[in-house]
């Protein structure tokens, strides 16, 4: 207060409590791709980092998923999978060349997000639906996260449909981005060609990573066959190859070409049908959707054929890679267990299968491994389902970074830290302020370890904190305006491997 000159009564008041620490969010992904549109209101949201919490939101701001198209046609390629078989011939179900529907894998991304736990998150839209897949842009929307704070993880599902060496290149712009530029993210990595039961997936993702900033990336290995696209979403207006469907179908049938006289009313029905495929479906007005789906409906009840495509385009646009799944998992765990839980042993919701089974002996080279790079397995267990089996890092040889729990941990510890401390920026360096600095960051440290987020029997076990002259700082330090503060914590590690020993004692009676 100023200098009291007049005569009178004057109020001093004095602040009772120290400033508090507030835990920052822990489970916020960033997701990077392609989306429809880019709009708020007319102003445009491509290449800008946008929030949303929910589905709904996404659709407003970007639209709806990409409309793909599949052409069927006789096997050509002998080492192909058919997928089914007609007419003593096998018949391959794939996406028209030039129609990029199943690259665009954001929009699945999102839903398969949410359906295991996921909350609010960032979108950056890097193109539309007519843009071409290209590393580039992913890396400059990379870049566009550089102005965000909140972002806890970094998810770009779409990489690994560029080439091996893009692919490559993006995930390591994301360690770069998380472990160099940001330090408070990491970086949730898809393995190339995952999807496919290749002895070279693992080494070659290894082989190409490189060595830089291992600790703030996590990578996941098989992908995952989904139920993400339901039944209701596909029908015959996603099959390119009307006429091969159709007599397709007519063969089935066992039809002839043309009706003949004195053809069944079910004759007459069938053809009826099998001709309407190749109509003009494209208008959205109520009629028509009726229509459409009262033939798609027929011709499930009358073809089997039909239905085995729909299947396998289904299929196809299901197989997703694991890494949306993840942030999910990621942040149900954190709401329901909190951030020093490792998001391990936990079930995967809409998920059918690992695209490739893995056994015991298959994962002990992926989570122990001379070079370190331990990648976290996926399994399906009997009775159990499919699990998240592992929960290290990519620094897998770090006794320090090794587990996924423990580096997203200190993340949250180490930002909720320094955003606090800022408010004694320019304070004096004085011992007053050393034990306001001290005194807020134990309180909320002693709060961490209640919730069981540090190991130790008492708070003086789990953690210390050091501050002052002769302790932390020189009278240098002081004179250049430097306030060091050392703080020491007991971070909880996973019991990755229980050991129970048994042995036979002698017979007492």
């Amino acid at each position: 207060m100023g200098v009291m000159k007049t005569p009178g009564v004057y109020i001093v008041e004095k602040n009772a409590f120290p400033n508090s620490i507030v835990e920052v969010a822990t489970a916020v992904p960033a997701f990077i791709g392609h989306t429809q549109i880019a709009d708020n209101r007319n102003k445009p949201l491509a290449m800008k980092p946008w929030r949303i919490s929910s589905m709904a939101e996404y659709h407003q701001f970007f639209g709806y998923a990409p409309v793909p198209l599949f052409n069927v046609a006789v096997k050509s390629d002998d080492a192909a999978t058919a997928a089914f078989r007609a007419g003593g011939k096998d018949y391959s179900v794939a996406q028209e060349p030039g129609q990029k529907g199943g690259n665009y894998l954001l929009y699945s991304a999102l839903r398969h997000f949410f359906q295991n736990g996921g909350g609010p998150c960032y979108i950056v839209s890097v193109g539309s639906y007519a843009d071409e897949l290209d590393a580039d842009r992913f890396r400059n929307g990379i870049g566009e996260l550089l102005k965000e704070q909140e972002p806890t993880m970094l998810v770009v599902p779409e990489a690994v449909k560029l080439g091996l060496d893009a692919c490559t290149a993006v995930q390591q712009e994301m360690l770069d981005h998380c472990g160099n530029k940001m330090k408070n993210r990491v970086a949730l990595l898809d393995l190339w060609g995952g999807d496919k039961p290749d002895r070279d997936t693992i080494p070659r993702f290894r082989d190409k990573l490189g060595i830089n900033f291992l600790d703030f990336g996590i990578a996941y290995y098989p992908w995952l066959n989904t139920s993400v696209i339901g039944e209701k979403e596909l029908d015959f207006t996603h099959i390119a190859s009307t006429e091969l469907l159709q007599g397709l179908i007519r063969e089935e049938l066992k039809l002839p070409e043309a009706l003949a006289d004195g053809a069944t009313e079910k004759d007459k029905a069938c053809f009826g049908a099998i001709a309407d495929i190749a109509k003009d479906w494209s208008g959205t007005d109520d009629a028509t959707l009726t229509q459409k789906a009262l033939l798609h409906k027929t011709l499930l009840s009358i073809s089997g054929i039909y239905k085995t495509i729909l299947d396998e385009m289904r299929f196809q646009l299901n197989l997703l890679p694991p890494s949306p799944a993840m942030a999910g998992i990621y942040t149900m765990v954190d709401n329901t267990r909190g951030v020093w839980k490792a998001p391990a042993n936990v079930s995967l919701n809409g998920v059918i299968s690992p695209a490739v089974s893995i056994s015991a002996v298959d994962q002990e080279d992926m989570n122990v491994t001379p070079q370190g790079k331990s990648i976290n397995a996926i399994r399906s267990f009997i009775g159990e389902g499919v699990l998240v089996w592992g929960a290290r890092t990519l620094d897998g040889n770090s006794l320090d970074w090794r587990y996924v729990n423990v580096r997203r941990t200190m993340i949250m510890l180490e930002e909720s830290c320094r955003l606090a401390a800022k408010a004694l920026v320019f304070e004096p360096n004085v011992a007053n302020t050393w034990v306001t600095i001290k005194s807020m960051i134990q309180n909320f440290l002693t709060g961490i370890w209640k919730r069981g987020g540090l190991a130790g029997a008492v708070p003086e076990d789990a953690f210390s904190v050091h501050v002052g002259l002769g302790e932390t700082m020189t009278p240098e330090d002081i004179l250049e305006g430097i306030l060091r503060v050392t703080v020491l914590v007991a971070m909880v590690r996973p019991a990755e491997f229980i050991e129970i020993t048994f042995q036979q004692q002698m017979q007492k009676s």
